[in-house]
């Protein structure tokens, strides 16, 4: 069955997944998923490191990562490890004081392939999260004003029986936050009710918001794993003025 599209008086959509990823003909697209892919890429952007999205660790990553002169992240738990290499790891609150390297490559099984899709059907690829949620809805409203169609992205997780979409209330929160600021700025009448509904949502937390980002599923799956900081770090709303943008396959700053 066709996809059934988006009226063209709604020029801010929300999408989940890798599949609304590929359904979307926006021009300008923002990959949100807080815990923890786009949070880290606007973390190691922001502190000057070039950003390339790897759909998942493994052999084809580290060639990569050799033959592009750049340092592949390790994951959170083998950066416990007693004796671990001190090089950055897929950890929001590791890449806040790790020494900063010219080239990072961060396997994301989720982030980078919706990443991936989107550049792939010729859009311009952003990446938002909580902290950095007021500057990316600047840029949007940039890119409205220039006459693009938008669209953004909640990764959402993964089912561990069957691979499909989890939908993840961090997401819908930070994509929320995102076009919520968008609304602010005097965009709500572009948005789809989807759009709109995440916005409502994100209004909805207010002070709240740390404590629904600790409780909810994905929330609770790291604090119960000893990476409370994580979450807390994730949780920061609008301290960064980044804009990682993706360009050649690597995500590049864009600092207002």
């Amino acid at each position: 069955m066709a996809e059934p599209p988006i009226p063209d008086a709604f020029r801010v959509g929300l999408e989940w997944g890798v599949a609304g990823a590929r359904a979307s003909r926006a021009g300008v697209a923002v990959v949100v998923d807080v815990l923890s892919f786009s949070t880290s890429v606007c973390i190691a952007v922001e502190r000057g490191m070039h950003v390339h999205p790897y759909a998942w660790k493994g052999t084809g990553a580290e060639e990569f990562a050799s033959r592009h002169h750049a340092v592949l992240a390790v994951g959170r738990l083998e950066a416990t490890v007693d004796g671990a290499p001190a090089v950055p790891s897929l950890s929001p609150a590791g890449l806040l004081v790790c020494p900063p390297v010219p080239r990072l490559v961060l396997p994301s099984p989720n982030g980078s392939t919706i990443a991936a899709a989107l550049q792939d059907a010729g859009a311009t690829v952003l990446v938002g999260c909580l902290r950095n949620a007021a500057a990316v809805a600047e840029r949007l409203a940039t890119e409205l004003d220039r006459g693009a169609s938008v669209v953004v992205i909640a990764a959402g997780e993964r089912w561990g029986g069957d691979g499909s979409l989890r939908p993840a209330l961090e997401d819908q929160l930070g994509a929320g936050a995102v076009l919520s600021a968008l609304a602010s700025l005097g965009y709500g009448a572009a948005m789809s009710p989807e759009a709109s509904a995440a916005a409502g949502l994100f209004q909805a937390a207010g002070s709240r918001l740390p404590e629904w980002l600790t409780h909810c599923v994905s929330g609770r799956e790291l604090i119960d794993g000893g990476f409370d900081s994580d979450v807390e770090v994730a949780s920061a709303l609008d301290v960064s003025r980044t804009v990682p943008a993706l360009s050649g396959g690597w995500f590049r700053g864009d600092c207002s």
